[in-house]
């Protein structure tokens, strides 16, 4: 079986289903492939910045998204022990210090108004398994297995979107260089108790970060910062001692923490690595957000970077039909446009790591 779409996204992420949904507006016809089987995910960046939602509100999605449920952070606080030593309230004319948006709301919203283009397309439970090159080294299409049938799916463009184990950028043959940050980090979720402020939480635990975002539903998503590596290790202790900083820090959380986290098998585990590809276009190619620059879980920017990608690249790809030119030296204004702004907040994100303790040990505790 073959189908055919100017655009071929592979990966119905926020970053991928954001730019089906402009491409569609703009008379493109594009299919997104997306391997599972909905918008169901789970311990996926779900924090947005303003500019994040100026971009949404500028494509009539966020009231879509509000809709469906969304958080806005009242402040960050950081914490040593129970004592405040830090807080961030919203500037001037802000709302908020950060959104929390549920993915399968974003995901709903976006695809829910781009179906009402004929030419949008998303199809689930589809695995690329090769790209397909012309004579001229140009892509053209890819080799997809979708409920255990084989499709070969023709465009004039294929988007890598699909995350920091890319296919896509495997399969076109893309280096990327790797940078290890010395911890992983631990994901829990448990229940937030009445009137627990809409706040996220920063702890200095033991040397190591441990934060606690509020989330829509009344929950609590906790991460805590551990040495690179040490997961199977610490799976062979008391999982009460574990938690213990955490109890000790919020003694409101105790009778929670210890209902919901009874095991290590409540925790998923985060390998952090940062990343930059050596390109991120080929002839007829582009792979945008950790296909292409894999952010760590530092300051919760990283769908924040793959939402932007879009937005920045649809234009790009428009306006590559309008004058068909599908080469890479066309393509490559996207990456010239975000390369520099992607590796100024990597370098941003080494620096809060490297300094968040000197936020406990050079302000007093009030």
């Amino acid at each position: 079986m073959n189908l055919h779409a100017d655009v071929c996204v592979v990966g119905g992420g926020p970053a991928g289903t954001l730019l089906g949904y402009l491409l569609a507006q703009n008379g493109v016809s594009t299919i997104i492939l997306e391997r599972t089987s909905g918008v169901s995910r789970e311990f996926r960046g779900e924090h947005i910045n303003a500019d994040t939602e100026a971009i949404l509100r500028e494509h009539d999605l966020f009231n879509k998204i509000e809709e469906l449920g969304l958080l806005r952070m009242s402040k960050v606080e950081y914490f040593a022990g129970r004592h405040i030593v830090k807080t961030i309230l919203p500037g001037k004319n802000e709302e908020h210090v950060g959104i929390h948006v549920p993915q399968s709301h974003l995901l709903s919203a976006i695809i829910n108004e781009s179906q009402q283009y004929n030419h949008f397309q998303i199809l689930y439970n589809s695995t690329v398994t090769g790209l397909i090159e012309d004579d001229n080294g140009f892509y053209t299409g890819v080799k997809v297995i979708k409920d255990g049938q084989e499709l070969v799916i023709s465009s004039k463009i294929i988007v890598g979107a699909d995350g920091r184990y890319s296919t896509v950028r495997k399969q076109a043959n893309i280096p990327t260089e790797q940078r290890k940050h010395g911890y992983d980090v631990l994901w829990a979720k448990i229940p937030a108790p009445q009137g627990w402020e809409p706040t996220t939480r920063m702890v200095f635990v033991d040397g190591h970060q441990l934060a606690l975002f509020t989330q829509t539903g009344s929950r609590i998503q906790i991460g805590w910062n551990i040495e690179e590596g040490t997961f199977p290790l610490l799976k062979k202790g008391d999982i009460r001692s574990f938690l213990e900083p955490l109890v000790s820090s919020f003694p409101e959380l105790k009778h929670i923490v210890l209902e919901n986290l009874q095991t290590w098998k409540d925790f998923v585990c985060l390998k952090v690595v940062s990343s930059c590809s050596e390109t991120w276009v080929k002839d007829g190619l582009v792979i945008i957000g950790d296909a292409a620059h894999t952010m760590t879980p530092t300051g919760a920017i990283g769908i924040n970077c793959g939402l932007i990608d879009a937005h920045v690249l649809a234009p790009i790809l428009t306006k590559a039909f309008l004058e068909n030119n599908t080469s890479a030296q066309f393509l490559k204004q996207f990456e010239v446009s975000r390369r520099e702004t992607i590796k100024n907040q990597q370098e941003m994100q080494i620096k809060k790591e490297v300094s968040f303790s000197e936020i406990f040990t050079q302000l007093e505790l009030v």
